[in-house]
This record gives C-alpha cells, sequence and structure tokens, in this order.
C-alpha cells in the first residue's frame, strides 16, 4: 500500500511540475510581447491570452496584472490614433483585472497603484477640461501613493516623466523637466532588479528611446 502512495503521490508531483512549467512558459513567452506589441489588436491578444492564464490560477495576481496592463497599453495606442470616445470601455476592462489583482497580490502593491493610476489617466482624456477634477486627482492620488510605497520604482518615475513631457507648459508640463525625467527613470531601470523572472520589469524601452533620441 505504501508502494502505490508514493507512487501517486510522485505522479501528482510530476503532473504539479509540468503544470508550472507551462505556465511560466505562458507567462514568459507574453510578458515577452508587451513591449513589441503595437497595435490594438496586438494588445487585445495579449489581454486574452492573460485572462487565459489567469483563469487557471486566480490566487497569482500577475496574469490579472498584465491583463490589466494589456488594456492600458491597448487604450493608449488607441488614443495615439484619436479614438478617445473608446478609451471609456478600455479603462473599464483594466479596472476589472486590476480590481481581481488587487484582491490576491500582496497588500499595498505599488505595482497596482500605478496601474490605477495610469487607467484613471486614460478615462480623463476623453474629456480633460470636464475629468480633471475626477479621474484626474484620481490618477495623482495614486501616482502619490505608488510613490510612496516604491520611491526607486523605475516605471513610477517613467510615467512621470510622460506626464511631465507631454503635458503643455501652460498646465505646468515641460519639455525640458520630462527629459531629465526620463533619463532619471533610465537610471533607476539600470539598478532595478525585478523580484522574480515574471514579476514587472517593462518600460526601459521606452526611457532609452527619449533619452537616447535626447543625444541626437
Amino acid at each position: 500500500m505504501k508502494k502505490y502512495l508514493l507512487s501517486f503521490a510522485l505522479a501528482c508531483m510530476s503532473l504539479t511540475a509540468f503544470a508550472q512549467s507551462d505556465y511560466e512558459k505562458a507567462m514568459t513567452e507574453n510578458i515577452a510581447k508587451i513591449e513589441t506589441a503595437k497595435t490594438p489588436e496586438e494588445f487585445t491578444t495579449l489581454a486574452n491570452n492573460f485572462h487565459r492564464i489567469a483563469g487557471k490560477d486566480e490566487n497569482n495576481w500577475l496574469p490579472f496584472y498584465y491583463a490589466a496592463l494589456a488594456n492600458i497599453q491597448k487604450g493608449r495606442a488607441l488614443m495615439r490614433d484619436g479614438k478617445m470616445q473608446e478609451l471609456d470601455f478600455i479603462a473599464g476592462q483594466a479596472q476589472k483585472y486590476i480590481d481581481a489583482a488587487s484582491h490576491v497580490a500582496p497588500t499595498d502593491n505599488a505595482e497596482i497603484h500605478l496601474l490605477n493610476k495610469m487607467a484613471a489617466s486614460l478615462r480623463m482624456m476623453v474629456n480633460p477640461q470636464q475629468r480633471y477634477m475626477t479621474d484626474g486627482a484620481k490618477a495623482t492620488e495614486e501616482m502619490k501613493k505608488a510613490e510612496t510605497l516604491d520611491p526607486n520604482n523605475p516605471r513610477i518615475a517613467l510615467i512621470k516623466a510622460e506626464d511631465t513631457y507631454f503635458t503643455p507648459e501652460q498646465y505646468g508640463g515641460s519639455k525640458t523637466k520630462g527629459m531629465e525625467q526620463f533619463k532619471d527613470a533610465l537610471a533607476k531601470f539600470n539598478s532595478y532588479k525585478p523580484k522574480s523572472a515574471l514579476e514587472p520589469n517593462w518600460g526601459k524601452a521606452e526611457a532609452e528611446y527619449f533619452v537616447n533620441g535626447a543625444k541626437k
């Protein structure tokens, strides 16, 4: 009997290891595409992929996190195309995944606060004048929480640089100051080490793009 129990236990361990290997492979492959994707359709595919991964392990915050990020990046791509009226729906989709991630993530996770900030910014961009005091205030609040929790996080520095660089000067923006913030973000990226291979590590390519462009 002990022999059969041992065999059963070993079989279960093998299946668990195989499932974990499949999970890590799927996550790694899709995470790698986050920064290379360009079109809304590509981000939709990534969001769907992470949704399926999340369905297999609802106690892991990372698949939910990346599903939210893919939706936010889709919204940013639509924004660049001038399709502002689609941003409310996309931000809503992202928020569902952010909320799911926050239920199972470590308490006071700076990365999740940053996604909350980015989702609020998408909603604000539908009508900045009308929503500055609501979604704009929410974005500012979430950014402050993220920065307080993890002041050396390079993604927080990157999004701050974006805000400064792309905000018109009459509203407090500055391309010169923004460029300095991009340099600060890149310096943080160069010294940053994620907790694991699957933890958030996106954004360095964008910082390099702005910093290297400034040197030309």
